[in-house]
């Protein structure tokens, strides 16, 4: 069944923040932070709102009845009698929810509409004013692109705000009372899912890069196809700027294989010599050879990899970020001068190659953010000789090509985790002469101080050891950012500097 036609007549002219929303009736799925700025926005908006989630924040429960949304707890495995009894127009369901959920697959066969968060955010983009959007996604380095993207947009005098998949809900970025000029919005994997490419609901962002592709998350997508598929849809309808990874086939295919606006163009970036409309590097020089006349013949120089150094952002793929924000915000006209200037000032987040310490000639290095090992392989090229701690929930990705890749470069590795039996057996069959040490996944507690003890035992002047787990933390921590601070807070101990606090808030992994 489909959507009958009066009620997709009423949404479909649902494009605006002062459209008729009053009496619309919305399920939310989810009650963290984006199922919360979903209800509360419906709510402000005069529609009838029904919350579902399998557990309420006591708090957020409160808040909720207090501005007129109606909460019920279910474990979902199973569509509510509620849901139905409800009968709803639309259901707006959090990142992350399935797509065979039962509510969502009942949806469709009810005439019930499924929209993302992202969707509803579009919708509703101009209670304040319309901002314009730049889209972010990758499998890595979605986050310090969004971040430095927003950054530079700032330098130039724009207000500029980094919002989605980052930890900031876009809905919020949308009715803050200020107003932004830009959204740069970080979209994972699971909300490029939900979109729709036409239509009232499909975005049609300023410019829009997908950083690069590597398998993940194929158990919620159900293979690599279907990943990829959704990754692409970051470049539908772009008006500018298709910003893709020469390194990378998979981004040039999605960008040729797109609907975009007519007059869009097609922006490589790369660590190599760019061509005309490309960003490159020179000589040690990032350049940009996309927005000048004369990009035929020359290139616009943005800054150099040695002035890059002092903030630790010379690794190379840090770099290849700043040459893809670069693109994105060159779409908006943000000069290479102001770029250049701000750059200067930037610094990446804890827990990205994060230095924690350097002594006795051996540098202690936190990139639990790499949570998969196309992120690990990033930081694992970064450093001539390592002593590895790598491991922990791995989501059924393969990781014999990382250990082959990397074995030369290793001291030893030391594998942390619930199930070690993966990494343990890809390092017998591709790298069996690195010293191979396991922790215990039952000592969760002191896990990451013994996992740090054995890595100072075996480290050498000249090693860095190098916390890049290529998998998911929530076996054994918080999340990434807990997992950062314990071996943090246990390579301080160990130098008898103590720990010190971690000031960044830390947010679960979450879609890529």
């Amino acid at each position: 069944m489909t959507v009958p036609d009066a009620a997709a007549e009423r949404l479909d002219a649902l494009t605006s923040w002062h459209s008729d929303w009053k009496g619309l009736r919305v399920v939310v799925l989810g009650a963290g932070v984006t199922g919360f700025a979903v209800a509360d926005t419906l709510s402000e908006l005069g529609a009838e709102v029904l919350l579902v989630a399998s557990s309420v924040d006591d708090d957020r429960a409160r808040i909720l009845d207090v501005i007129g949304v109606r909460v019920l707890r279910h474990p979902l495995d199973s569509v509510p009698d509620e849901v139905v009894a409800f009968a709803p127009e639309v259901v707006v369901a959090s990142p992350g929810f399935h797509p065979d959920n039962a509510v969502l697959d009942w949806a469709p066969g009810a005439g019930v509409a499924v929209w993302g968060d992202i969707e509803l955010a579009w919708r509703v983009r101009d209670k304040v004013n319309a901002a314009e959007w730049i889209l972010v996604t990758g499998t890595n380095g979605k986050t310090t692109t969004t971040q430095l993207a927003a950054t530079l947009l700032a330098a130039n005098g724009l207000r500029a705000a980094p919002c989605g998949n980052i930890g900031v809900p876009v809905l919020d970025a949308v009715r803050d009372p200020s107003g932004f000029d830009v959204l740069v919005v970080e979209l994972s994997s699971y909300q490029l899912h939900a979109l729709p490419t036409e239509g009232p609901g499909a975005l049609h962002p300023v410019s829009s890069v997908c950083l690069n592709v590597a398998d993940d998350h194929l158990d919620w997508h159900g293979g690599a196809d279907a990943y990829r598929a959704a990754k692409g849809k970051v470049y539908a309808n772009t008006r500018i700027a298709c910003v893709y990874n020469r390194a990378d086939e998979a981004t040039r295919r999605m960008v040729e294989d797109a609907d975009v606006e007519v007059g869009a163009r097609a922006i490589g970036f790369g660590l190599d010599v760019p061509g005309p409309s490309d960003f490159g590097v020179v000589e040690g020089i990032l350049c940009d050879r996309a927005f000048l006349e004369e990009r035929h013949s020359s290139a616009l120089e943005i800054i150099t990899v040695d002035e890059l150094e002092p903030q630790g952002l010379a690794v190379l793929h840090v770099v290849a970020n700043i040459l893809a924000a670069s693109a994105l915000v060159r779409a908006v006209g943000v000069p290479v001068g102001v770029i250049h200037d701000a750059l200067g000032g930037f610094r990446l987040d804890h827990h990205r190659i994060e230095t924690v310490e350097h002594a006795g000639g051996i540098r202690w290095v936190d990139d639990s953010k790499a949570t998969n090992p196309h992120a690990a392989e990033a930081s694992l090229r970064a450093y001539p000789s390592i002593v590895w701690i790598v491991g922990g929930l791995l989501k059924g990705v393969d990781v014999d090509g990382l250990v082959a890749a990397h074995a030369s470069r290793l001291r030893a590795a030391v594998v942390i985790g619930v199930d070690r039996s993966a990494l343990v057996a890809a390092f017998a069959r591709h790298a069996p002469d690195v010293p191979l040490f396991e922790v215990d996944h039952a000592d969760t507690g002191t896990v990451m101080s013994r996992a740090v003890a054995i890595a100072e035992s075996k480290a050498e002047a000249g090693d860095t050891v190098l916390l890049a787990p290529a998998a998911a933390s929530m076996d054994q921590f918080a999340d990434y950012a807990d997992r950062g601070r314990s071996f943090q807070k246990a390579v301080r101990e160990r130098a008898g500097g103590g720990a010190d606090g971690d000031p960044a808030a830390g947010t679960p992994d979450s879609g890529v």
